[in-house]
């Protein structure tokens, strides 16, 4: 089959257009697929249209949506949906082979996000009660009604959501999946290696009977996303920090920058760490590292050159594997350059007589390496004296992560912001301290991997909360 040919999708309809890029297969110059660019005139075009699309939704009740939405997820794991627009079908295998050919992941962690997209789906009933605090559907549809024996009101804040989508991780794609059952629809721009996602999760709900008016997809460049980001009336940015810091107080703009996530040892519970660390080791690996729920710091109050000796022998494990290989769980990189780039920083850092790569005695060769054509790091953990280093609070898209030790009266106010704490105690007192912490977004006391999180506890932003806002109202008899 030849490579198909993503196209635009303007409120479910679709546009090839004269501006064509080809995405090569990883290690090769055969091409994987041929996508079609939008330009910032359309986009903006487009935008002022976007009611349109949330009218369409607006004629089905929320309950219908997600009872949609359920049947979209099954369709995602297990049906053939149409790719491109010459009439060709793709397999779940197919799905598969065509994001390892692009992204660098391997087929085993490919199917692992698939599942966690799945579980989107299935449990949307339960996503929605958390993040509205037990809200029923039908408040949305009537426009008002009662929580908590209260009268509520909620208006939609926006006409979409556009989302500007990531290439390192399918999963992200489950942040905005909720949107659809809360009648807003959504404009997406996916990762130039990863179209994949995004346009099987519109196929599957077109499928499951959603209206394709719904949904808009975007390939662009850098023009168009600056569109997108400056002219929609809700964004979810996904970037590193020098992207997406210029917006962090644009209250149209939800942010997903560099987590910073961390996994803490109390004073309590240090001379136990051995029971501690299967999560260490999937709190920095999982995903091949590239979650931003990942660990990056590791903080204890002693006993930091034997976990870190410890955490680096398990990490070491850990070798670039043929992509289809079922124990393969570390990802290539899709762009060659980012992988000596990310090499090159940890070289900088470790240049400090105050940062030490532990993995170093463990690992098989050098931490670059190439294999089928592609780029690798392997896992490194990086033993600093201290948060002055330039090492100890950087997060990179791979298994890294450096560990200090800190008393845990001054944890605190070192750690600076985590998107995620792990906080393994059982002081009270401390306990209190860290859920008083406002630099902390996600918290979980005890043995909790940082990747371990529940949907219905958003860990980066309220999406309801995001798309709709809370009016007072009242209604009297008319005389």
């Amino acid at each position: 089959m030849s490579a198909p040919h993503i196209p635009i999708l303007r409120q479910g309809r679709v546009h090839k257009s004269l501006d064509v890029q080809i995405v090569p297969k990883l290690g090769s110059d055969e091409p994987a697929a041929e996508i079609s660019f939008a330009c910032a005139d359309m986009i903006k075009y487009d935008l002022n249209k976007m009611g349109q699309a949330r009218a369409a939704l607006k004629k089905f009740s929320c309950r219908e949506l997600v009872e949609i939405t359920k049947r979209a997820g099954e369709i995602f794991l297990e049906d053939s949906l149409p790719v491109g627009i010459d009439g060709a079908m793709q397999s779940p295998e197919d799905y598969v082979l065509s994001l390892a050919a692009t992204s660098g992941l391997p087929h085993a962690l490919i199917r692992m996000n698939m599942k966690r997209l799945g579980g989107i789906f299935a449990d949307i009933e339960t996503i929605f009660r958390g993040l509205t605090r037990g809200l029923d559907w039908d408040v949305l549809d009537q426009g008002y009604g009662e929580q908590g024996g209260a009268p509520v009101s909620f208006s939609a804040t926006t006409s979409e959501l556009a989302v500007i989508l990531p290439s390192n991780s399918p999963a992200v794609n489950a942040l905005w999946i909720p949107a659809i059952a809360m009648k807003i629809p959504v404009l997406l721009k996916p990762g130039r290696e990863e179209p994949w996602t995004p346009w099987r999760v519109i196929q599957a709900f077109i499928k499951a009977g959603c209206p394709a008016e719904a949904f808009s997809l975007y390939p662009t460049q850098h023009d168009g996303s600056g569109t997108i980001i400056r002219r929609a009336g809700r964004v979810m940015l996904f970037g590193d920090d020098s992207t997406v810091k210029q917006y962090e107080h644009d209250p149209r703009i939800e942010v997903h920058g560099t987590g910073y996530s961390k996994f803490l040892i109390g004073e309590d519970e240090i001379d136990h760490w051995e029971k501690y660390l299967d999560s260490i080791v999937e709190s920095v690996s999982a995903n091949s590292g590239r979650s931003c729920i990942c660990t990056s710091t590791i903080v204890v109050p002693r006993h930091g050159d034997e976990i870190a000796r410890a955490v680096a022998k398990r990490l070491a494990e850990i070798k670039p594997l043929a992509q289809d290989d079922p124990n393969a769980k570390l990802s290539g990189f899709a762009n060659p350059m980012f992988a000596e780039w990310i090499n090159e920083a940890v070289e900088k850092g470790l240049k400090s007589a105050g940062a030490v790569d532990v993995t170093a005695e463990f690992r098989e060769g050098e931490r670059f390496q190439q294999r089928d054509g592609m780029n690798y790091l392997q896992p490194t953990i990086v033993r600093v004296d201290s948060f002055d280093e330039e090492l100890a609070i950087r997060e990179f898209l791979f298994p890294f992560a450096s560990v200090v030790e800190c008393p845990q009266s001054e944890m605190l106010d070192k750690i600076g912001y985590s998107l995620v704490v792990t906080a393994v105690t059982r002081d009270v007192e401390w306990i209190n301290q860290l859920f008083d912490c406002p630099h902390i977004d996600r918290l979980n006391i005890g043995n909790v991997p940082t990747n371990r999180i529940k949907w219905d506890q958003p860990h980066e932003g309220n999406l309801f909360e995001f798309l709709y806002t809370r009016r007072s109202f009242q209604i009297a008899e008319i005389a």
